[in-house]
């Protein structure tokens, strides 16, 4: 007699499609989820998911009369509203994946924590002190009524175990992955070469002073720097204008992944001057198409990035430039960095990923009674 399928319900509330590093950890984690058979799935959505079809999910998608687009809703929906929905859908265990879940465990819950910058820089959290209070309140509620707690590094890791006090034993690290790794070198693109880099406009991603570093450069060999990642009016307009950079640097708003894999293809490098992260998406992604990474000397891009990749201070656009010119100026070491980087990425899946995942849906399913309700772990 076959095993009965565990049923999960995930929590699809935040999902718009225009977040970045959460939703490229959605979509690559439940694609290769979908190869497990005896795991079926159901998703939580909200109203921009109403109607559409979702390709990367392997299961259905019933919606909440929330939007995605909402931050202050959609965290209530999940805090309020998600864990009454799974249940009533007959879910065995709750799965969130971006760092909130319900107040009140309802049945087993995995959380995943992508990072905990609100509590450990909450002076870079949109919206202000208050803001980030409630950031903090639901993530600490997350950590404290998950029965597992997954997070994507071991820096995040140490993270919650410092700062949330969750036990050690209790956090589960799943790395992030990459769909494929491209094995043929692109042609090189004729014309000025260009550095990509990108990302949403919160101040810990540290455009201003990659801006700096760009004006250090000398204007005969400075590259071109694109910039993606941007919603609507974009804040690094004055900083390229205050630096003279107009003719250096483009701002890009956000680009679609195909648009994202033909600017990894032709860029001569890959910049990340972030100061904070919880994984380094970008990194793996960057180096998976054969893209040279010159990026923060920070322990999670040390674990992501290994020694494949250049690394610089991120506070110092002197050393930031400097850095961007020995990648940039070496064919050789750009080539080097190209095959070393292909290499270090294969070794971060989604199917790695999924199955690890997997292992800890059991866990807690084969740990808890269908109906467990509780406001604490154990």
């Amino acid at each position: 007699m076959s095993a009965v399928p565990l049923r999960i319900a995930v929590d699809l509330v935040y999902y718009t499609g225009r977040k970045g590093g959460t939703e490229s950890y959605a979509r690559g984690l439940f694609q290769a989820l979908a190869a497990h058979d005896d795991l079926r799935f159901v998703g939580i959505g909200n109203r921009e998911l109403a109607g559409r079809a979702v390709d990367w999910f392997p299961g259905e998608v019933v919606p909440l009369p929330v939007s995605g687009e909402n931050r202050a809703a959609w965290a209530a929906a999940v805090a309020f509203a998600v864990g009454p929905r799974a249940r009533s859908l007959g879910a065995d265990l709750l799965h969130c994946p971006t760092n909130f879940a319900p107040l009140v465990r309802l049945l087993p819950t995995v959380v995943t924590v992508h990072d905990v910058q609100a509590i450990r820089h909450p002076e870079w959290v949109p919206g202000g002190r208050r803001q980030a209070r409630g950031v903090q309140v639901l993530t600490r509620a997350a950590v404290r009524t998950a029965n597992r707690v997954v997070v994507v590094s071991h820096a995040t890791a140490a993270d919650v175990h410092e700062l949330l006090g969750r036990p050690t034993a209790d956090i589960d690290v799943v790395h992030n992955g990459v769909d494929r790794v491209v094995d043929t070198a692109p042609a090189a693109p004729a014309g000025r070469p260009y550095v990509l880099t990108g990302g949403n406009r919160m101040p810990h991603k540290n455009f201003d002073r990659l801006l700096e570093a760009w004006a250090l450069i000398p204007a005969a060999e400075r590259p071109r720097l694109v910039v993606t990642g941007s919603h609507g009016d974009d804040p690094l307009r004055p900083v390229v204008e205050r630096l003279d950079l107009g003719g250096d640097v483009e701002l890009r708003e956000w680009v679609s992944p195909e648009e994202l894999a033909a600017l990894y293809d032709g860029a001569s490098a890959y910049a990340f001057p972030t100061l904070f992260e919880g994984f380094g998406l970008p990194v793996l992604e960057a180096m998976a198409r054969g893209c040279p990474v010159v990026g923060s000397d920070i322990p999670v891009l040390r674990e992501v990035g290994g020694d494949d990749m250049a690394y610089f201070d991120p506070r110092d656009p002197a050393a930031i430039a400097a850095a961007v010119r020995r990648v940039v100026g070496d064919p050789g070491a750009r080539a080097a960095m190209a095959a070393a980087g292909r290499r270090r990425a294969a070794t971060f899946t989604w199917r790695r990923s999924a199955d690890a995942t997997a292992e800890v849906y059991r866990r807690v399913a084969g740990s808890r009674p269908r109906e467990s309700a509780a406001g604490t772990p154990g």
